[in-house]
């Protein structure tokens, strides 16, 4: 019996000895395995003699539950050193400042929406807001674009059905604010005038480096019985520098058509210093409405008068902020996003 104490004590040493599940489990063949030394002396007991075979069989039976039981230990030993050893390379060091949620910020192209919207309110203009989802009449047909009528391959756009649209401007609203102006002060021996701006998203089947299917703009409506075009130069020049807040550009109203004011004019502007020194760039478009659109407001174009403007809310938003290329505003580029935050 002392050969069965000497290998279970042999088998505590190796087993050990193993620094891994696989030499444990070699370690284990050794003394448990098939051919192991606990397993043959198990097979030597057949030739023992009935009174020898009982004492023998007990004390190797003792022997292997020794081996067992340091066998299980080391397993529990190296499990529990392999589990520390992920913790540890795993570990979150609970001592660190935590990661913070990225702070939003206000796109370039609201803050000049929201930028035209103060410039305005305070000179005495609404702000209107309408359907992104028009039909013939408001976006065309009333502001003298009638059916077939060559202005109208200048805007293309996305038709639904019904007769639905995409709105291609935001003048609409200048037609739907009119009107319900004059509702509104209907049976008053003086009406109050109009003056809104209507910003938006409009739409129209277009799409490069300065211009987008989808963009934004606004248009300006001021209506009374003694507004005249020298108003609309006033207004406009004064939005102007507000919106840059600088006073070296120069303003002109250059001849040009719509369908929707007589006479009419695109408005240009030239800064006197900086990077665009000395040139031209066109800003908007202007005139005096047409008594056609006076008489769809539901107003008699013979007492009542006044002029329209509409801007590109992202061109505003390029010459502000030096942007060249429109289509960054809709990439979701974080990392251009970030230079307004």
């Amino acid at each position: 019996m002392d050969k069965l104490d000497d290998w279970v004590q042999e088998a505590v040493a190796d087993f050990s000895k193993a620094t891994d599940s696989a030499a444990l489990e070699d370690a284990k063949a050794k003394y448990l395995g098939k051919q192991g030394r606990i397993t043959e002396q198990m097979k030597s007991l057949a030739a023992l003699p009935p009174e020898q075979k009982k004492q023998a069989g007990a004390a190797i039976n003792q022997a292997k539950a020794r081996i067992e039981l340091a066998l299980n230990a080391r397993r529990e030993a190296l499990a529990e050193a392999s589990l520390q050893t992920k913790l540890e390379a795993e570990a979150i060091d609970v001592t660190l400042p935590g990661r913070r949620l990225g702070r939003g910020g206000i796109h370039p192209v609201m803050r000049t929406w929201m930028r035209i919207e103060n410039i305005f309110t305070r000179v005495g203009f609404d702000v209107a807001d309408g359907p992104e989802i028009e039909n013939d009449w408001y976006n065309f047909t009333a502001l003298n674009s009638p059916e077939n009528h060559p202005a109208r391959s200048m805007q293309d756009t996305f038709y639904l059905e019904g007769g639905l649209l995409l709105r291609t401007h935001t003048s609409p609203m200048q037609v739907r604010y009119a009107r319900q102006h004059i509702q509104r002060y209907a049976g008053q021996a003086d009406m109050p005038e109009i003056k809104v701006i209507a910003p938006g998203r409009t739409y129209r089947v277009d799409s490069d480096a300065t211009h987008s299917p989808m963009f934004h703009q606004f248009e300006g409506l001021w209506i009374g019985t003694e507004v005249s075009f020298a108003d609309l130069k006033s207004v406009y020049t004064h939005f102007l520098h507000a919106f840059f807040e600088r006073d070296d550009m120069v303003v002109r109203f250059r001849p040009s058509y719509f369908p929707f004011t007589e006479p009419s004019a695109e408005v240009d502007m030239m800064f006197e210093a900086g990077p665009l020194k000395g040139r031209w760039l066109e800003i908007a478009g202007s005139g005096q409405v047409h008594p056609t659109v006076i008489r769809n407001f539901g107003l008699d174009p013979e007492k009542y008068m006044g002029f329209a403007f509409g801007s590109g809310l992202e061109r505003l938003t390029m010459l502000r902020y030096g942007v060249k290329d429109l289509r960054l505003f809709f990439d979701g580029d974080i990392r251009f996003l970030q230079q307004f935050a």
